[in-house]
C-alpha cells in the first residue's frame, strides 16, 4: 500500500500568491498588447488616408512628423537645441506648479476647515476661476515680460485652481466624529490638522496632483504660444506661422511624452505615500 503524500499548508498560499501574480503579469501584457496595437492602427491608418485621400500639407503624416522629431533631436530647431527648449518649458511648468500646488492645498486646507473664511472668499475665488486663462497669460506676458516669470503664472493660475478645489472638498470630508474624538482627549485644532485632516485629504489632494501637472505644462505652453524667447510653445508657435504641421504634431508629442514621464512620477509618489491605505482601495485607485 502506498502512502497518501500530503503538502505542507505552507505550500497552498505560496501556490495561490504565485497564480494570482502570474494572472497579473498576463493582465498587464494583455492590455499593454492591446494599447499598442491600437496606436500601430491608428498611424497606419493616418499615414494611409494622408498619402491617398487627404492632404498632408495640412493633416501631416506620421513619417514626416517621425522625420520632423529625428531633425529636431539630431539637428536641432529654428530656435536652438531641442533640449534647451525641453529645459525651458519643463522648468516654468515644475516651479509653477511646485508653487501652485503649495498654494492650493494651503489655501483649500484652512478654507475648507472654517466656514467663515470660506463664505467670505468664495465669490472671489469663482469670479477669477471664471476669467479666461488665455486672458491671464497676456496680461502676464505685459505684465513680467517674455522672460520665465509670465509663463510661471500662467502654470501657478492653472494648478492652484485644480488642487484649491480637490483640498477644499477632502478638508471638508473629514469624519466629524474622529475630530470630536480627537478634541475631546484634549487634541489641539493645529494637532488636529496635521494628524487627522491633511491624512484624510491626501487621496483628494494627490488625485488632482495628476491633472495638476498636465495643467503647468499647459500654462507654461499657452505663455509660450503668447510670447517668449524660448521653449516648446515657442516651437509650436513658430510652425504654425510657417505652416510647418509635423513641427506642430512633433511639438505635441514631446509635451505628451514630457507630460506621461511626470505622470509616472506622481503616481510612484502617491503609491509611496498612500501605503497606510487599505491594498483593495490602493489598488483600485491605481487602475484608474
Amino acid at each position: 500500500m502506498s502512502a497518501a503524500v500530503s503538502l505542507p499548508a505552507e505550500t497552498v498560499p505560496a501556490r495561490e500568491l504565485a497564480s494570482a501574480a502570474s494572472a497579473r503579469r498576463n493582465r498587464k501584457l494583455k492590455v499593454w498588447s492591446i494599447r499598442a496595437a491600437l496606436v500601430v492602427a491608428w498611424l497606419a491608418s493616418w499615414e494611409i488616408a494622408a498619402t491617398y485621400w487627404i492632404d498632408p500639407f495640412f493633416y501631416s503624416k506620421p513619417s514626416q512628423v517621425w522625420l520632423k522629431l529625428v531633425d529636431w533631436f539630431t539637428v536641432g530647431t529654428s530656435q536652438g537645441s531641442i533640449w534647451t527648449n525641453i529645459a525651458a518649458t519643463m522648468e516654468e511648468a515644475v516651479i509653477g506648479f511646485l508653487i501652485g500646488a503649495a498654494a492650493g492645498i494651503v489655501l483649500g486646507v484652512l478654507l475648507g476647515r472654517s466656514p467663515l473664511l470660506s463664505d467670505i472668499c468664495a465669490p472671489f475665488i469663482k469670479a477669477v476661476n471664471a476669467v479666461p486663462r488665455i486672458v491671464l497669460a497676456s496680461l502676464f506676458v505685459i505684465w513680467f515680460g517674455l522672460g520665465m516669470q509670465s509663463k510661471i503664472a500662467t502654470a501657478f493660475i492653472l494648478v492652484f485652481f485644480a488642487v484649491f478645489f480637490n483640498a477644499f472638498q477632502g478638508a471638508r470630508e473629514v469624519d466629524r466624529n474622529l475630530i470630536n474624538n480627537a478634541r475631546v482627549l484634549g487634541a489641539s485644532r493645529f494637532q488636529v490638522l496635521m494628524t487627522i485632516v491633511l491624512p484624510s485629504a491626501t487621496s483628494w489632494i494627490l488625485a488632482s496632483l495628476h491633472s495638476a501637472f498636465g495643467f503647468a505644462l499647459i500654462g507654461a505652453v499657452v505663455g509660450e504660444v503668447v510670447g517668449s524667447e524660448t521653449g516648446l510653445g515657442l516651437l509650436i508657435a513658430r510652425s504654425q506661422g510657417n505652416f510647418d504641421t509635423p513641427g506642430i504634431y512633433a511639438g505635441m508629442i514631446v509635451i505628451t511624452v514630457l507630460a506621461l514621464l511626470a505622470e509616472a512620477i506622481l503616481t510612484a509618489l502617491e503609491k509611496r505615500l498612500l501605503k497606510w491605505r487599505p491594498t483593495a482601495a490602493h489598488e483600485q485607485g491605481a487602475q484608474i
